[in-house]
């Protein structure tokens, strides 16, 4: 940019200190060699002269159609890694299921969501627990009145997501490991006595309070129908 350019410039924008689009274009259709003569700007700009006072614009639209194919194959590869992730969630899932509805008694039932736990979903602990006044069946985690809303956070509460100090005791010797849990209130046996179904994960956020708490839900209706079957002693 030579001095007449700039003075130029400089004039233009004290009589206008906040310039419009329309006066920016008009500048430069009077004065194109403001822009085709700065080879620094055009380089900034992503533009070069192809002859005379012509810019071609090419350079910078494919800079344009490059950025915004990256983006959209980023937010495709994201919404195929969504998706493969819930579907393997949801088989793994369907698995445990299976396992669940072939135990053979309480304790069996409470080694199995604990099995699960750690062999399909890679989780520190997985546990069964319910308010009682007397001994829990062998294998599950004895509650006292009351201590699931306490855990939950609420008599209203049906799930907690994410990290409870409250909880931690529900682990055992293993919650020294666990950092975050999923929890879902239960309802088992006539008249209804208050349980919960707990996991625990090394990982801070393997549970989150923003995520769904429907699939650790879904287990846990399971877990009830299948604990039924047995009476309570």
């Amino acid at each position: 940019m030579d001095g007449t350019q700039g003075d130029l410039l400089e004039a233009r924008l004290e009589l206008a200190p906040r310039l419009e689009p329309g006066e920016v274009r008009r500048f430069l259709s009077d004065n194109p060699e403001f822009l085709t003569g700065d080879d620094g700007l055009l380089g900034e700009l992503g533009l070069k002269v192809v002859g005379g006072n012509v810019v071609d614009f090419a350079p910078a639209a494919m800079a344009r159609i490059h950025a915004a194919h990256q983006q959209e194959a980023s937010q495709r590869q994201y919404l195929e890694d969504t998706a493969q992730a819930n579907f393997a969630a949801q088989s793994q899932t369907h698995g445990a299921v299976v396992d669940l509805l072939d135990a053979r008694n309480h304790s069996d039932l409470a080694r199995r969501v604990d099995e699960l736990a750690q062999q399909r979903f890679g989780l520190a602990a997985g546990v069964i627990a319910l308010e009682t006044e007397g001994l829990p069946p062998a294998g599950w985690k004895m509650l006292v009145e009351s201590q699931v809303d306490m855990i939950l956070g609420g008599s209203q509460q049906l799930a907690r997501m994410g990290f409870a100090p409250t909880a931690l005791g529900l682990f055992g010797d293993r919650a020294e490991s666990v950092a975050s849990m999923a929890m879902v209130r239960m309802a088992i046996w006539e008249p209804s006595r208050q349980g919960l179904l707990a996991f625990g994960s090394a990982d801070p956020e393997g549970f989150t309070e923003d995520m769904g708490a429907e699939l650790v839900a879904f287990l846990a209706r399971v877990v009830e129908r299948t604990a039924e079957r047995w009476p309570i002693l």
